[in-house]
Order: structure tokens, then sequence, then C-alpha cells
């Protein structure tokens, strides 16, 4: 149960919150989503095990990544960024990129912004394209 202030304020702490496993070495915890109140945005962690790459991917809207933990790659436009803790990235829509586990023996935690509950991800080798949220649901 999320605590819920009168105003509808809700407290989320992750701890409390179902992780999924999305394959290959990562996990997803959602946090601020439609069923906690939101219109206009969804937010998550995303746990890379040691050396995990997702593959490359875009989105239909706007994103911002946070690296919490670890250190990564960002590949985007051809080029590698190599991430600390407490990096921020802007990626706008429709970008391939990656994020990749630069450590063969410890764990990367990213936090993501979307701008659209709504958000897709398209895979860029399959042109697969799901809701970020068909991702949340127990496999």
């Amino acid at each position: 149960m999320i605590p819920r202030t009168p105003s509808g304020a809700a407290l989320l702490q992750p701890e409390h919150l179902t992780t999924y496993e999305r394959g290959g070495g990562a996990r997803t915890t959602p946090l601020v989503n439609r069923e906690v109140g939101t219109s206009s945005f969804i937010t998550g962690y995303t746990s890379f095990g040691p050396g995990v790459e997702i593959p490359f991917h875009s989105h239909n809207v706007q994103e911002s990544v946070v690296l919490m933990e670890g250190n990564a790659i960002l590949d985007i436009d051809d080029l590698e960024y190599q991430l600390k803790p407490h990096d921020v990235t802007f990626i706008p829509p429709n970008v391939n990129h990656r994020f990749r586990n630069l450590s063969k023996t410890e764990g990367m935690k990213i936090l993501w912004i979307y701008a659209n509950p709504e958000a897709t991800r398209t895979l860029t080798e399959s042109g697969a394209t799901a809701p970020v949220s068909a991702e949340h649901v127990k496999r």
C-alpha cells in the first residue's frame, strides 16, 4: 500500500514496491505512474546486473535518465559517453540509444523519467514497439 496525504500526494518506498524482471539481467521498479495518480509523466528504477547491456532502442517521448549507482556507458548518435553516479541525460524522442553497465562485477542502477505515461519503447534491431508499462508485469 502506498501512503497518501489528504491532498493525494504519495510516498513511494522502493523496498515496498514490486520489481519486474525485464530479461537479459535488467530489473525494473515502476515508481510514479497512472496508478499513483500522474497524468503527465512516469518514473522508475532499472537495475542492471554486472556487464549487462540493454539493446539499442528509442522512445516516442522525451526521456531523462539519472545514473544512481555504478558506472555506465550511454551509446547515442554513434558516440559513447561514460557516466558516473548522479550524471543526468536528456534524450529527445525517436533517438536510438542504450545504457551499458561498465562493471563486470558490480550492479548499476538508473532512474528514468518519461515525459508521458503513454511512453513506448521501439527496439532498433527488430522495430518491435511496446508500451513501457508492458514491462511492468509478472513473467
